[in-house]
């Protein structure tokens, strides 16, 4: 008798050869975006990954301040003078607003002088960090392009500003304008021009060396169009790191002139104000009229850092080997 055997039992399973999946994710990977490698490579760290989020959540509490505010802090028909100094979970004199975070000396909610401090804090720094970038990439680029004495005279002037602590340059500066937000913004560009010049520069150096800029020299382009066209995008990777900690370290330098007394004035408080505000009644164990909004502008300025140093390992290459 012949035994009847299932064809298929006989047949060895083929295992799939790791060099084949190898392959195939790296294909995959190659198939993917600039757009999409780079957000995978950013949300890999958790820490970075919530300090986005929370620096969202400020971003969106600053623009939209007038909204989600439970009160109007400068509001005189609004503001009592009978709820000052309330501890943090107390209501109003009438019983109709519960603070949560407590109020001032002026009888204002802490909570929503936080939330308007930070959309002025915010607009300081990001409007003085954008102008400063625009005038220090412009001059880095004409200092590395020109090169000679172009370049030894513009990196003389920056070492010169770079040489001065800049808080004192801004408090001189802020002594012979005055108080004002366009003041101040003039103060924070000039102290923050020359770390975008000098970042500019020593990339705009290496690229400048590369066949493309020869390219487009040989081809007698103008050379506004070689700096913006062609040098700028590829400087940009280490421009917005620098312009994210800038930003940082100007939200940080305002608070400390607003402090002193120096900076913002009190009808366009900012949270260093805050803070400067609730300082005599620490003593008091009135704790909380400066706490929360220091605590606003720590976690303020330890997202936008935290957001800068993994922007810095993603955009940077050698970082990632």
């Amino acid at each position: 008798m012949t035994s009847v055997t299932d064809p298929t039992a006989a047949q060895p399973q083929k295992v799939p050869d790791p060099a084949l999946l190898d392959a195939g994710a790296e294909e995959r990977a190659a198939q993917q975006t600039p757009f999409r490698r780079f957000c995978r490579d950013f949300f890999a760290s958790p820490v970075a990954s919530v300090a986005f989020v929370v620096l969202c959540c400020i971003l969106f509490i600053a623009v939209f301040a007038p909204w989600v505010s439970p009160t109007d802090p400068y509001d005189l028909a609004v503001v009592d003078v009978m709820d000052n100094r309330l501890p943090p979970g107390s209501t109003s004199f009438d019983g109709s607003v519960t603070y949560w975070l407590g109020t001032d000396g002026a009888g204002r909610d802490v909570l929503s002088a936080i939330f308007y401090g930070l959309r002025t804090s915010l607009f300081v720094g990001v409007a003085s960090g954008l102008i400063a970038l625009l005038i220090g990439s412009s001059v880095g680029l004409v200092s590395a392009y020109y090169g000679g004495r172009v370049d030894s005279l513009i990196m003389r002037i920056v070492d010169i500003q770079l040489s001065f602590p800049a808080i004192l340059v801004a408090l001189i500066l802020l002594a012979a304008l005055g108080q004002g937000v366009e003041k101040i913004i003039v103060a924070l560009v000039v102290v923050q021009w020359a770390y975008y010049a000098r970042t500019v520069r020593g990339t705009a150096l290496v690229e400048r060396r590369k066949e493309y800029v020869e390219a487009a020299t040989c081809l007698a382009l103008p050379s506004r169009r070689i700096l913006f066209r062609h040098l700028l995008p590829n400087c940009l990777p280490p421009l917005i790191v620098v312009g994210t900690v800038q930003t940082a370290s100007a939200i940080a330098l305002e608070a400390t002139l607003s402090f002193l007394g120096l900076g913002l004035p009190i009808t366009e408080p900012s949270l260093g104000l805050l803070i400067a505000n609730g300082f005599q009644y620490m003593m008091s164990l009135q704790y909380w009229i400066s706490v929360f909004p220091g605590i606003a502008l720590l976690i303020t300025i330890v997202s936008i850092n935290l957001v800068g140093d993994q922007l810095r390992d993603v955009l940077n290459p050698r970082l990632q080997q």
